[in-house]
């Protein structure tokens, strides 16, 4: 059970080790783009010198994996009995956690108060969403 978890872990972390890299433009929402105050950074398909249509249509793509990834991990996950699914989640979130008080903690002064504010927005977005789905369960139930 314990190489079947260690498993599941890893499968859950490499999206996010791949989220991690910047895609072409530098900018974590896709690739190609480079609003305001954006630096371009260079990506995985910079030697491609691609259209800004391709570089859309590969960000789907990409944003697609993402989501077939996650659900592959949530299928598995439903198969661990309860105590290894919360033992599994605590562990990734001690692991967040620890990434960003390591990350916070390379930042200057006034970049932490712009980390601290991005992670309350986070949090925000975080509890507005769990809310909205718990509004969406409870529209789901009562049509039925």
């Amino acid at each position: 059970m314990r190489k079947t978890l260690m498993a599941l872990m890893f499968a859950a972390a490499l999206p996010t080790v791949a989220m991690a890299t910047p895609p072409e433009g530098g900018h974590m929402g896709g690739p190609g783009f480079d609003g305001p105050g954006m630096h371009h950074h260079k990506g995985p398909f910079d030697k491609l010198n691609l259209t800004p249509e391709q570089h859309q249509k590969i960000g789907k793509l990409m944003g697609d994996q993402w989501r077939g990834r996650s659900e592959i991990t949530q299928k598995y996950l439903a198969k661990l009995s309860p105590a290894d699914q919360k033992a599994m989640k605590d562990e990734m979130e001690a692991s967040r956690a620890k990434t960003q008080t390591d990350i916070r903690a390379m930042l200057t002064p006034d970049q932490q108060k712009t980390f601290d504010q991005m992670q309350k927005d986070r949090e925000q977005r975080r509890a507005d969403r769990a809310e909205f789905e718990a509004w969406k369960a409870q529209k789901a139930t009562k049509t039925q």
